[in-house]
């Protein structure tokens, strides 16, 4: 059973930081590209930050560059995510995803997702 299990949420005051977590089990870690998505009340979910099965290569959205990271252990089968001077618009459920494509075929799981709360 595949599962992807989300933590590190909760509120923070702007300038703060969190460091969320993503445990997977159920698939092959070490072999997805990993990503955290972000989805705010009323808004569309966004892609925030990607890293490949490696870790070798990142990418982020321009909003969040310079102030996140995506790290993963391969080991450990869990992906991070470093938060840095946060701003109230970092305010949203945060989701964990994992994604390959083999043999045409594309596999694609997320997490429940967990909240940050960026407010003084």
């Amino acid at each position: 059973q595949v599962q992807l299990v989300e933590s590190g949420g909760g509120l923070v005051q702007p300038g703060g930081s969190l460091r969320l977590s993503c445990a997977a089990s159920g698939f092959t870690f070490s072999t997805y590209a990993m990503s955290w998505y972000r989805q705010a009340p009323g808004n569309e979910r966004e892609l925030v930050a990607t890293i490949t099965s490696a870790g070798d290569s990142t990418n982020y959205a321009d909003s969040v560059k310079g102030r996140f990271t995506i790290s993963r252990d391969n080991v450990k089968n869990t992906v991070y995510l470093q938060m840095n001077s946060l701003k109230p618009e970092d305010t949203a459920v945060y989701y964990c995803n994992g994604q390959r494509t083999r043999l045409g075929r594309k596999y694609d799981y997320w997490g429940q997702g967990t909240q940050v709360t960026v407010s003084s």
